[in-house]
């Protein structure tokens, strides 16, 4: 079955990952740990969190296509973080899986763009989610975390520096 999605939305979602490993880049690894606030999440955790909602986009993808199923596969993050020991967990994993699994959802949307293209046809409504917006919210939510993990940065730096001239 042939799906229509916009291709700007659909590059910019393969993107992503590689988007991501250039903003840590920027990031010293002593900050990863670092929470501005109580309900802030370190980049640590913001990078796990980005992987298990990047498993479930998996998921939620392949069941909508294969099964016309609903894209809506919610979770809550807060209790995720705490009862899976997110700052226990390996970042380093983490991001693999980011790669991998948006690598995959890519090249399978990718393939399906393609027959859309050649068949001239669009997307069959089976759910209150289109793919297409399913697509830009996914297309977003790293590019959301990597402006929180700035804000995270620009506070730990203030704080480092105030901490510096203090001494």
């Amino acid at each position: 079955m042939p799906y229509k999605m916009q291709p700007e939305k659909l590059e910019s979602f393969g993107r992503a990952p590689y988007c991501l490993l250039t903003a840590l880049r920027q990031f010293p690894k002593k900050m990863w740990l670092f929470e501005p606030a109580p309900n802030r999440w370190s980049i640590h955790k913001t990078i796990l969190h980005l992987a298990d909602s990047e498993a479930g986009a998996y998921i939620c993808c392949r069941r909508y296509i294969a099964e016309q199923g609903s894209l809506d596969l919610r979770f809550d993050s807060g209790r995720w973080a705490q009862m899976l020991g997110y700052s226990h967990q390996s970042t380093r994993e983490a991001l693999e899986i980011i790669r991998c699994l948006r690598k995959a959802t890519y090249e399978l949307l990718v393939t399906l763009q393609e027959g859309a293209k050649r068949n001239g046809h669009g997307e069959v409504p089976t759910s209150e989610v289109s793919l297409d917006d399913w697509l830009e919210h996914h297309e977003r939510h790293i590019m959301h975390h990597i402006v929180q993990m700035k804000q995270n940065y620009d506070i730990w730096h203030r704080s480092a520096s105030s901490q510096k001239s203090a001494s």
